[in-house]
Parts: structure tokens; sequence; C-alpha cells
């Protein structure tokens, strides 16, 4: 791979207790791409997600074993800051969660936490993170309101401007469009393929179709083991293991 790996995962092995999930995985992600992990329920691609900003950790009974380097320092040492990891490694999950509080004070959370005091900084943190998440032109005349009172598609944009606001590196997204109507669907794949301009991105898609849409390259997972990876539409036009050909076409999964 001529692009430069951003996360490179060698020889991953993940248990929850005596159960392996992720078997021996070995993965470049490059940098500045959209790389989508597909593959059916129970493949262990969640679990990979949760693994690169170690919010695995937080699981009992979970253990990994290998490395994954990000920007070529293993995130398991133990001089690895988790905190600051998971700020450079931000993730959004399946259902959007807004806290009960402004549309303004979701964005702002992690900013303040890490010192932004001053009100023309935090507001400029907040124009520029829903811009990158194509909801400010939505609320900018409503930034005080609860965020509650979004629509599910705005609560998940919300979500993704409140990861950018912490300036990260990386952004998994784990199935981010999977409780969405499809308009709401298109302008957060549309935002995702803007953002990899600054941001490496990794996404388990809700559909095979939507990785086909947004990826620069694909990994194929089944019950915990890599089947496949490359260049989307070389995936997807020629697949070299009849797995992910019978995947792809619907006969299995």
């Amino acid at each position: 791979m001529t692009q430069k790996a951003k996360i490179d995962i060698k020889g991953l092995n993940f248990f929850f207790e005596q159960k392996q999930v992720i078997k021996e995985l070995n993965l470049e992600i490059p940098e500045n791409r959209i790389l989508g992990v597909f593959g059916p329920a129970g493949s262990g691609i969640t679990t990979l997600l949760r693994t690169l900003n170690r919010l695995s950790d937080l699981t009992a009974g979970a253990r990994q074993e290998g490395e994954i380097l990000l920007d070529g320092k293993n995130i398991f040492d133990t001089n690895v800051n988790v905190t600051e990891l998971r700020r450079r490694v931000g993730m959004v999950f399946d259902v959007p969660t807004p806290l009960p509080m402004s549309i303004f004070d979701n964005v702002v959370l992690g900013p303040r936490m890490g010192g932004m005091k001053s009100k023309t900084d935090l507001e400029e943190k907040v124009e520029t993170s829903l811009r990158m998440s194509a909801l400010w032109d939505d609320v900018k005349d409503r930034l005080d309101t609860p965020a509650a009172r979004l629509s599910g598609g705005q609560q998940q944009r919300l979500c993704i401007a409140r990861v950018l606001a912490l300036e990260p590196e990386v952004i998994l997204l784990d199935r981010p469009c999977s409780a969405l109507d499809p308009i709401s669907t298109a302008k957060i794949e549309e935002s995702l393929v803007q953002l990899k301009e600054q941001y490496t991105i990794v996404i388990a898609p809700h559909t095979v179709q939507q990785a086909g849409r947004i990826a620069d390259r694909v990994a194929f997972m089944l019950m915990g083991d890599l089947i496949e990876q490359g260049y989307t539409q070389e995936v997807f036009s020629f697949p070299k293991d009849k797995r992910t050909n019978d995947y792809l076409t619907g006969r299995f999964g």
C-alpha cells in the first residue's frame, strides 16, 4: 500500500473470557481515507472498532494479544494515556446519544473539560464542528435549545460534531446510519466524504451498499476472521474469496 498507514494492526486476537471474537487480524488503515469494515452480525466488527481506542478495556473479562500501532506507537503500551488516545481516536455509536443539555453545550463539553474558557473560542468551535458535520444551517438559530428536540438524523450529526470538537485524528463510526432515514443518511455520508480530507475514518456501514458509496477501501470480516481487504471497487467487482462474493451477492448474512 503506497498510502501512509495511520493505524497498523498486527496479529490482533481478542477474547471475551474464553470466547475468541477476533482471530490473528492484520490490517493497515490508510491515513485520510475511509475504510469500511463489513460482515454479518457476530463477526467482531464492533469489537474491532472499540479496540482501536481501547473502549474494549471497559468490558469485564476482555483481553487482547497483538499490536495496534497509531502513528507507529502501540496503543497498548503501559505509558499510553488512554484518555488522550480516546481524544485522538473518537467514536460515534449506532444510536445517537445527545446529552441532556443544549445543542451548544453538547458540542463544547469536551473542549470545556480540556480547559477552553473563552466565549469567542467556544462559539468558533461550535460553528466549525457543526459546519463540518453538516448541521450548522439546521441549528444556527437555536443553539440554546435542548439537543433532544433534534430529529434522529440531526442528533447523529450532533454526535459527530461532538467528536470533531475534540479535534481527533481518527473517527470510528459503528453503523451510524442504522436508525436513520435515507435523506439523513445521505447527509451524513456526504459529510464523511468531505471529512476524510482531514481525518482518517473507519466505519462499520449499516449496508454493503453504503460501503460501496463512501469507502475508499473495505475489509470483509466473518466470525472474527479477516477474509479479504482491498480497494472497494476491486473487492466488490472481483472478490478473491468465494465467501466475500457470497456475502456481497446476498447468498448469506
